[in-house]
């Protein structure tokens, strides 16, 4: 017998109330349907974990390749925006085997251990530097210091000079709004316009490190794609996609991460202290932090062919959302999902960096950058709150978990004598 064709209003997924605060929508699609269709815009939701891993072990049903996204339109009407076909444009995390295969051995090496743990000495003093200069500063919106460390990785992981940080920065931050989930024509179009130069500046980049890619020991992105190229593994629009796409990946979902481990801190001062006194628990609680709030709240997949998903009649074309943020608190699973708990026998046991063949290329380095931040935070001779009278701002997206405003007030502790 066929489960029953559920259903959510294509209205509350966009919503404002539902991005300021998506769990007690994901709470209600976990407890009523697995998945369930998202009006009539061709888009299924997916919520559990049971499901999204089958989901992901069907490449033969479902592509990764991102084709459309699910919007509101200039008139308010719910819909899918569809791209336009752009070389270079399907690699990486929306690429399907073998191509995907290709482009993550390619980059790989550039994340490997021994260098992602070389690179923590240089990342606490970029950190130190950023949460003393707010210090120093009175405190306030947090949100723009947990935007330049992560900036600065992926330039020094691409290998990219420092003196274009800046740039780097607003590139980081511009990743998922095309899957935020509102088309506004020019905002697209400038949207795409920026986009190009910064294709511009990567693909230059990439063709000066070919000139010494094969005779040089460079470790950085940008070198290992330009020996791919060289060596006709990938082609010059596919590396300068790949280097776009780990603005994005590494910028703003690390970026995300921090503001939202630093956002519950500063709601908690009891996990604060629990976590000055013990800071071995720190990694612990960046799990945590992952698990109930990933940077990216879901991904998508495309059906290639007439299928079904817990009942569903699926047709070529249409799209599921893998939803990580709900399975993230699927209570089966999970033992008080809500809460904030160091003694769960499997922290790493969540979706947050995804599973499988696309589990997150730089899961490593973003959980370092996040330890490192916190640590740094903690350090600070303060105690911390938010601003009652300047509550936090989350970008307006449906697609990535970002405060666009984090205030925090920052109060010198009290000595213990």
């Amino acid at each position: 017998m066929r489960a029953p064709q559920c259903s959510t209003d294509p209205s509350e997924i966009l919503s404002g109330a539902v991005i300021d605060d998506p769990h007690p929508f994901y709470a209600r699609v976990l407890e009523n349907c697995p998945v369930s269709q998202v009006g009539e815009t061709g888009v299924h939701l997916v919520a559990t974990g049971e499901r999204i891993l089958e989901v992901l072990d069907r490449e033969e049903d479902f592509s990764a390749n991102l084709r459309g996204v699910l919007v509101r339109d200039a008139n308010g009407n719910p819909g899918t925006f569809e791209f336009p076909v752009i070389d270079g444009a399907q690699v990486i995390a929306t690429a399907d085997e073998p191509r995907h295969r290709v482009h993550r051995q390619l980059v790989k090496p550039g994340f490997g251990a021994d260098r992602i743990a070389g690179l923590e000495p240089k990342i606490r003093g970029w950190a130190r530097e950023t949460v003393s200069n707010w210090l120093n500063q009175g405190g306030g919106d947090f949100a723009r210091v947990v935007e330049i460390v992560p900036a600065r990785v992926v330039g020094h992981l691409l290998g990219l000079p420092e003196g274009d940080a800046e740039r780097h920065r607003a590139w980081a931050m511009m990743g998922g709004e095309i899957l935020a989930g509102s088309v506004d024509p020019q905002g697209v179009e400038g949207l795409f316009r920026v986009t190009a130069v910064m294709a511009a500046y990567l693909s230059q980049h990439i063709q000066v490190a070919m000139e010494t890619a094969e005779s040089s020991a460079g470790d950085s992105l940008l070198d290992h794609l330009a020996r791919g190229v060289l060596r006709q593994q990938i082609d010059l629009s596919e590396a300068t996609g790949i280097a776009i796409v780990m603005f994005g990946a590494g910028g703003e979902s690390t970026s995300a991460l921090m503001g939202s481990a630093i956002r519950i801190l500063a709601e908690n001062p009891d996990l604060v202290h629990r976590l000055r006194a013990s800071p071995e628990q720190i990694p612990r609680f960046v799990e945590e932090s992952v698990r109930l709030e990933p940077p990216f709240k879901f991904h998508y997949r495309g059906v290639r062919r007439e299928c079904e998903l817990a009942g569903f009649e699926l047709r070529p074309g249409d799209r599921l959302m893998l939803l990580w943020a709900a399975a993230n608190r699927d209570p089966a699973v999970y033992a008080s999902p809500d809460e904030v708990r160091f003694d769960r026998k499997y922290p790493k046991h969540h979706l947050s960096f995804g599973r499988g063949a696309h589990f997150c290329v730089g899961e490593q380095i973003a959980r370092l950058e996040t330890r490192v931040m916190i640590e740094e935070f903690l350090r600070c001779p303060s105690d911390f709150s938010l601003d009652a009278k300047d509550p936090p701002v989350y970008a307006r997206s449906i697609f990535v978990r970002r405060l666009e405003r984090l205030p925090i007030v920052a109060a010198r502790r009290s000595s213990p004598n």
